[in-house]
């Protein structure tokens, strides 16, 4: 299975304390060497998840001008990331205009890689008030008067990181200089984590987009969510980010879609177009064992009760969905299940086997490992007529060999 990687690492304090780190990505396996924006704020966001990669710290993201004056920068929630200019982006109008924005809209604003000298006071005059970090190369600053112009920037309330420490000597040559945070080599060596690659199709989430901006019935968007599990996936790790605060518990993805709302949605799907996290090419296995397991709970739920609402129906899809997240994500389901207020029932059937949706998500997982007694077993609890399981999954297979060729 083909995997995404991304690159960590630490900055730490004058105590020695891990305060934030930088994100960096590249999609293979080898040492990173490239960054993209957008692409590191849609793998931090949907596939790693802010609590398993930053545990609440925040994460230093390079952004060139192209990503600054694009307004899907608005669509980023403000709480995880500090946005770090590239040197080379000049103070045009514009650029100053969407600096005071992004600051006036509380997110967190940096420079990275500077070269501290006089000139930078010229060129960054008109927003100086609105950066908060300063990523410093100390080597290629101005020596001279390079402490007191470290002091110039703090006084504006800035938080200085020395970049690029490659030894003690640097460490504290930083230290004595002013310099807050401290970023190199000399603490740690970015660190390479993956995780499974699941990409949407283009075509999918531009359908689902422009099925969010028309006046669409929200159960025929809900519908077209269940259909694309490459999407549901990434919609409920961008949950357990903490993108959102819910109150409610949630119990379907029609309960999202209503909680979370149209346009908010919108600019999330728009942010995997920009990011290029699409693909066209052939559903990953483990998308194709999501789409397996959810259409099996609720078909069979349907055979059990052949009333249940939309609702019920809507519960027992995400009992599926859910029951795999830790293996899409590499986390423990228990600490998933933490920073998703799912409903109790919900959460019973996917942690303990409780209730109806557990029966049958257990019925499920008997399924997948050719348990074929577990069918009667059910059939006889249920009053169901001997080979109506069967019949089920012969559908369910057939439906799954029809998903598993793109129609784009």
């Amino acid at each position: 299975m083909q995997s995404i990687c991304i690159g960590r690492q630490p900055i730490i304090d004058s105590h020695l304390e891990l305060c934030a780190y930088e994100v960096l990505y590249k999609g293979s396996k080898e040492v990173l060497s490239r960054y993209s924006s957008a692409s590191i704020v849609n793998n931090v966001l949907n596939k790693f998840g802010t609590q398993a990669l930053l545990g609440g710290r925040r994460a230093f993201v390079k952004i060139d001008e192209k990503f600054l004056l694009h307004d899907i920068i608005f669509s980023i929630p403000n709480s995880f990331f500090i946005f770090s200019l590239l040197a080379d982006v000049k103070m045009s109008e514009r650029v100053v205009e969407r600096i005071e924005q992004l600051k006036a809209k509380n997110y967190s604003l940096g420079i990275d890689k500077l070269s501290l000298n006089e000139d930078v006071f010229v060129k960054y005059k008109a927003v100086l008030e609105n950066i908060d970090f300063v990523k410093l190369d100390v080597k290629n600053s101005q020596q001279e008067k390079l402490k007191e112009l470290i002091q110039r920037l703090k006084s504006k309330g800035m938080t200085v990181v020395a970049d690029n420490v490659m030894d003690n000597s640097a460490y504290e040559e930083a230290k004595s200089l002013g310099c807050d945070w401290f970023q190199g080599y000399f603490f740690a060596e970015p660190k390479i984590l993956e995780n499974a690659k699941y990409e949407p199709s283009n075509m999918a989430v531009l359908k689902l987009y422009n099925l969010l901006m028309q006046d669409v019935n929200i159960d025929e968007i809900t519908k077209e969510f269940e259909n694309n599990p490459e999407i549901t996936v990434q919609l409920l790790q961008f949950i357990n980010s903490g993108a959102f605060h819910f109150r409610q518990k949630i119990s379907t993805i029609h309960h999202i879609l209503t909680l979370v709302g149209r346009i908010p949605l919108g600019q999330w799907l728009m942010l995997m177009i920009y990011s290029k996290s699409v693909s066209k090419e052939k559903q990953s296995p483990l998308m194709l064992m999501v789409k397996h397991r959810t259409e099996l709970m609720e078909n069979i739920l349907k055979v059990v009760k052949p009333n249940a609402g939309s609702n019920q129906i809507g519960e027992a899809y995400f009992v599926g969905v859910i029951s795999l997240m830790d293996t899409l994500f590499s986390m423990k389901l228990e600490d998933i299940l933490e920073h998703i207020n799912i409903s109790d029932e919900v959460k019973s059937a996917v942690l303990y086997d409780k209730g109806l949706f557990g029966e049958i998500y257990k019925l499920v997982r008997d399924i997948e490992e050719f348990k074929t007694e577990s069918n009667y077993d059910f059939e006889k609890k249920y009053s169901l007529q001997v080979g109506t399981i069967e019949g089920i999954v012969f559908q369910a297979m057939r439906d799954l060999n029809s998903f598993e060729t793109p129609n784009n």
